[in-house]
């Protein structure tokens, strides 16, 4: 990959390729847009507001993940890869800037709709163009590209057309630019896609997720900065930090082991469809799980910290009550889904918490929201239990053999 004849200079990430401090740099761009997304659903507390959070959401996701390709292909901290990806961290953060702009732009200054779109056509075709040069003498890949061109075209397209519409049509638009954009992806053959270092590429969807969890418990800190500490605040401080503590334990004690095992394990003509299946396209609820609960705990600490109007007593309903329970629902489904697309089998333990989080909504409907949040923090405790206990032998073989098959 290095030579003097290429326009760029790249080389080439190894199998054992660790992040790259370049590459977390990146990520914490991402995660300010996460927190962004999270302030507009909360400005906007309502079933649409949710639906335009979760297409911002995939929008930037969908450009996380493509510069995860690159720098699973080529070292994001060497040759040309860094120029490229820190412009590119200037244009994901130039999308965060403007997302409480994205679909209701402000009196004066610039159109918050049409920058989102500008930014992200240069986010993108500077992905592209890297890529392409890259694959220079790869008549397969760059065939590959040229398709990829086709979705990233006509989302910038739809996104520049929404730009000039308010409501539901603005939404429809934008629908139309992520389906288009990630019905593409999935239906391009990925013959030929270039995929290097399975640890890397677990590594880095790993650290998206904890660095997600972060926004989380971010979002219990926000909610009571202006407010005076209380017993209220302190136990629903101490249960979202369980909640997320959960979540990190769902993820990091067997999930992100038997993911890349079965990664280093598939044939290499197959690798990059089981990478794409199970870490771009399943990691997206798992990540959208993460943000809704972020709103749902924002919600919670927001009740109980507003003792000034008698809040304490009150319950989460309607969208701030469905982003604390189906936020972790989503969030163990995409477990669900990854563990079947990797292993090949279900996790019925997960999917029995995911529906008791389910049966519980209507059943905590009318209880204080530091109740509902009691409720859901006794799942999420009672599975991680259960699993530590029905588990605990396969776990300690899935970290120091080489069959994963038996984790749960």
């Amino acid at each position: 990959m290095v030579g003097t004849r290429r326009p760029i200079r790249a080389v080439e990430t190894s199998a054992d390729q660790s992040v790259t401090t370049l590459e977390l740099f990146f990520d914490l761009v991402f995660v300010f847009a996460l927190t962004q997304i999270t302030a507009l659903m909360a400005h906007d507390l309502s079933w649409h507001g949710v639906v335009r959070g979760a297409f911002l959401l995939g929008l930037l996701w969908w450009s996380w993940a493509a510069y995860s390709w690159v720098c699973n292909i080529a070292k994001a901290d060497e040759g040309s890869v860094r120029t490229v990806l820190l412009c590119a961290m200037a244009a994901m953060f130039v999308i965060a800037l403007a997302i409480p702009e994205a679909f209701d732009d402000l009196p004066g200054g610039l159109p918050g709709p049409v920058v989102i779109a500008l930014a992200y056509f240069v986010l993108r075709a500077m992905h592209l163009v890297l890529l392409w040069l890259i694959a220079e003498g790869d008549r397969v890949l760059r065939r590959t590209i040229g398709l990829f061109t086709i979705g990233k075209v006509a989302a910038t397209a739809l996104l520049l057309v929404a730009s000039q519409y308010h409501g539901t049509t603005q939404t429809l638009l934008w629908a139309g630019a992520l389906a288009s954009d990630y019905v593409v992806t999935y239906l391009v053959d990925a013959r030929g896609w270039r995929f290097n270092s399975p640890s890397h590429w677990a590594e880095r969807h790993g650290l998206i997720i904890i660095i997600a969890l972060g926004e989380s418990i971010v979002a219990i800190g926000v909610g009571v900065t202006d407010l005076p500490i209380s017993w209220p605040i302190l136990v629903a401080s101490l249960l979202g930090l369980g909640v997320c503590t959960a979540l990190w334990w769902i993820y990091f004690d067997a999930t992100v082991h038997y993911g890349e095992r079965a990664l280093a394990e598939e044939p290499p003509e197959t690798r990059p469809w089981l990478a794409r299946d199970a870490y771009t396209f399943l990691h997206v609820p798992m990540v959208a799980g993460i943000v809704l609960l972020a709103l749902g705990l924002k919600k919670v600490l927001e009740y109980v910290g507003d003792a000034e109007h008698h809040r304490l007593s009150q319950p989460l309903h309607g969208v701030g009550l469905f982003a604390l329970f189906f936020g972790v629902v989503l969030y163990l489904l995409g477990h669900v889904g990854f563990k079947r697309r990797t292993i090949h089998r279900w996790s019925v333990s997960r999917l029995t918490a995911a529906g008791l989080l389910v049966v519980a909504v209507p059943l905590v409907h009318g209880l204080p929201a530091l109740a509902q949040l009691t409720a859901l923090a006794v799942v999420l405790a009672g599975l991680v239990a259960f699993e530590s206990f029905r588990f605990a032998g396969e776990r300690e073989d899935l970290r120091h053999s080489e069959d994963p098959a038996e984790t749960a």
